[in-house]
């Protein structure tokens, strides 16, 4: 007999690595990044570090695309891997996608900007890739340890993100009061799944599930603390009101490229967690949970409506404008049907490219040192730039709304979702909101058309700058969708219908 014999042999699990394709792209290419900029003696080209940041988000999505293929094939379907902790199925498909979109978007945005401030390297582009990678575990979690541990990657990064910009206080400002009050959302979002724990015996949200349509609880009190805190830990993420207060301060101080990619991947694996979390595993309990959600979604919309509208740094309304936004797919949420979350999905999607390119055009109108986003800065912009003016007019009309946009339809949706559960209430608040917050986008466009140049006549800054090759691109891919999905919107649609989650029990 061998000295191991008496050593039974480790289980371990079986591991699909196609199915984690699209995450392990996007780990291997912040790795490889970050690898190679530490062993090369020279520098790269000019604007190779970004070229391979939007090369790896594209690969990320076609493997996303040939996932999506399997699950959608009636003989394969959605499956657990890594026994049972995270669910491959269309909604992780989707949010992998979007979430890749706003890295590739991000990184176009970023690669001027960064030569401009003297910031120019692979660092920025590496967080991304990491913090994106974060998001996409929170995506396809089906535990919450897994939910914990991708939001915990897509924070870190994006707190050294926010502090990113050096020599400008603000930006080490952000960075501070977003790392605090993170970890306080963590420590929240931590006992909410040690409650949740103690409430059903698991963090399997099969398990949950399972436990919680066999049983009868006796008392709810401690799961329903649960449900409370785990709303804090992901409210913070999604900037949902009143867990908002760190949006404004940070939205403006952080590099406005970081900017872009918070607002847009950020909230979008904020609310994917949040899906996840009440659309599966807590399903049953919806009668309990759609009253607080019915209470965020208003709070959010009024909040981040009406005090958008007092600001003069375009920056900070861009800030409240998302709550807002943040708003409008809390209502989808709030529905707790299978059309509300494909609202919130469409809605999501479309914002991701409105967002993007709105901050875009603010990168370039801020100048260097990132400091110049007071409303009057962009008076005189159609004159100078015609067409940046018209790309930021359309990209600020589809996030009021207006039809034959994505933005339309987005808010279209998540409120017939609101009226087909029967919360007319929250349905009219919404559009009273909708009508609030178009004040602010009319208050940038007429500053960009119908202002005079600058103070007492002077030529802004910006006036005889070039619009960079990767800022153009990325701001010509969000027009170009925000119209063609507002004209076509059908295969959009369609996709976000057949992307609601699917809850499996664990599997090998």
């Amino acid at each position: 007999m061998t000295p191991f014999a008496q050593f039974e042999p480790v289980a371990t699990p079986t591991v699909d690595w196609f199915a984690l394709s699209p995450l392990l792209v996007l780990v291997g290419a912040a790795l490889f990044l970050l690898t190679a900029a530490a062993l090369s003696r020279s520098a790269p080209p000019k604007g190779f570090y970004a070229l391979f940041t939007v090369v790896s988000a594209v690969v990320a999505i076609v493997c996303s695309a040939l996932l999506w293929e399997r699950v959608g094939d009636p003989g394969q379907g959605p499956s657990t891997a890594i026994a049972g902790a995270v669910t491959i199925d269309g909604f992780t498909v989707f949010f992998t996608v979007v979430i890749s979109v706003a890295i590739a978007l991000g990184a176009l945005v970023a690669d001027d900007y960064l030569r401009r401030e003297d910031l120019d390297g692979p660092e920025l582009y590496v967080l991304m890739l990491l913090s994106g990678a974060g998001g996409v575990v929170m995506a396809m979690a089906n535990d919450l340890i897994v939910v914990f541990l991708g939001l915990e990657t897509l924070s870190i990064a994006l707190y050294v993100m926010a502090g990113f910009h050096l020599r400008r206080l603000e930006s080490q400002e952000s960075a501070i009061k977003y790392f605090v009050l993170g970890s306080f959302s963590s420590a929240f979002l931590l006992y909410g799944i040690a409650l949740v724990y103690g409430a059903t015996g698991s963090t399997n949200f099969s398990e949950i599930a399972g436990f919680l349509s066999a049983n009868v609880l006796v008392t709810n009190g401690l799961l329903f603390a649960g449900f409370a805190l785990l709303l804090v830990g992901l409210g913070f993420k999604v900037a949902a009101v009143p867990f908002h207060v760190w949006t404004p301060d940070v939205y403006q101080g952080a590099p406005t490229p970081v900017t872009a990619f918070m607002a847009s991947a950020a909230k979008t694996a904020g609310f994917a967690a949040l899906l996840r979390v009440f659309m599966s595993a807590f399903e049953l309990y919806r009668l309990d949970w759609q009253p607080i959600m019915w209470a965020l979604a208003v709070l959010t919309l009024l909040v981040g409506s009406f005090l958008a509208i007092v600001q003069n740094d375009v920056k900070r309304m861009l800030a409240y404008s998302s709550i807002g936004h943040a708003g409008f797919v809390l209502v989808g949420v709030q529905a707790a049907t299978d059309r509300g979350v494909a609202g919130a999905l469409f809605y999501l999607l479309a914002y991701t490219f409105m967002v993007t390119g709105s901050f875009a055009v603010v990168a370039l109108v801020g100048g260097r040192g990132d400091a110049d986003h007071d409303l009057s800065a962009y008076r005189g912009l159609s004159a100078h730039h015609p067409v940046l003016a018209l790309a930021f007019t359309v990209l600020l009309l589809a996030q009021a709304g207006v039809p034959l946009t994505s933005g339309f339809l987005a808010k279209f949706y998540v409120i017939g979702a609101a009226v087909e559960a029967g919360s007319y209430a929250l349905a009219l608040i919404a559009m009273v909101s909708a009508v609030v917050s178009a004040f602010v986008y009319l208050r940038i466009t007429v500053a960009m058309y119908m202002s005079e140049e600058g103070d007492a006549g002077a030529t802004p800054r910006w006036a005889a700058a070039r619009v960079p090759a990767g800022a153009a691109l990325g701001l010509a891919i969000a027009v170009a969708f925000t119209v063609a999905v507002g004209v076509l919107p059908s295969t959009v649609v369609d996709l976000a219908r057949d992307a609601v989650p699917v809850l499996l029990s664990a599997g090998p």
